[in-house]
């Protein structure tokens, strides 16, 4: 098994994801959300990069039973139905329907991670599942949305976790690049908690926007049993 980590886009080349299995961790809040809008009954979300992409794709997809979700800087975009907290993403407000979204950094990336041999998003909500999704695949890149092309503490965090999950007990020598060791030697030290989460650059941000009841779903580590993975451009529940 071959592990690599990259802590922020830019240090990503498309080319070095091709047949790997992409795991994308954007934990303040994109990965997060799609988590808890998946687990809530929504029928799939299409990730794109642009507002103005997401636009034009609910408008040809039919409105009815299509929401438009998204924000820039954290405030949910004008004339958008939901921002990107976890929290509006309830069973009332989204079983059934189709979610097209934009977020500042976790869209972008899983635009990117779509190199990869499959995708799947991940936060500390979901983050037993995916570490048994992907533990007997060969290599596996995590993807951390980072914070505007910068290093985002939370999802160095997040990452550390889920290859500590994914190796557990198992005494076999792993290729890991450095970042995937330093990863999991910040996991060893840290767990996740609200108030770890409140402490860096993207729980400050929420916080600062009074979106500070975020971070107790975005800490809530396992929440939800279940895999998200991307098929044709969209995310779906694996097996659901």
């Amino acid at each position: 098994m071959r592990i690599d980590t990259y802590f922020t886009l830019p240090e990503v080349d498309p080319a070095s994801l091709t047949g790997a299995t992409v795991v994308v961790i954007d934990v303040v809040r994109a990965t997060t959300t799609i988590i808890e809008a998946l687990a809530n009954g929504a029928r799939a979300i299409y990730p794109t990069a642009s507002t103005e992409e997401a636009v034009r794709l609910a408008s040809s997809m039919g409105r009815e039973d299509t929401l438009l979700c998204g924000e820039r800087r954290g405030h949910k975009v004008e004339g958008f139905d939901l921002g990107n907290s976890p929290r509006e993403f309830t069973a009332e407000a989204v079983e059934g329907k189709k979610l097209v979204m934009s977020t500042t950094n976790g869209t972008k990336a899983l635009g990117v991670g779509q190199e990869g041999g499959r995708v799947l998003p991940c936060a500390f909500t979901n983050l037993s599942a995916v570490a048994h999704a992907v533990r007997a695949d060969e290599h596996i890149v995590v993807m951390c949305a980072g914070q505007e092309d910068r290093f985002s503490l939370d999802d160095a965090l997040c990452a550390g976790h889920l290859i500590q999950l994914i190796v557990a007990d198992d005494a076999e020598e792993r290729a890991f690049n450095d970042s995937a060791r330093a990863a999991r030697t910040l996991a060893a030290a840290r767990r996740p908690t609200r108030k770890f989460l409140s402490m860096t650059a993207g729980g400050a941000a929420v916080i600062r926007i009074d979106l500070a009841d975020d971070l107790e779903i975005c800490a809530d580590v396992d929440r939800h049993d279940i895999v998200v993975v991307m098929s044709d451009q969209a995310l779906v529940r694996s097996g659901g």
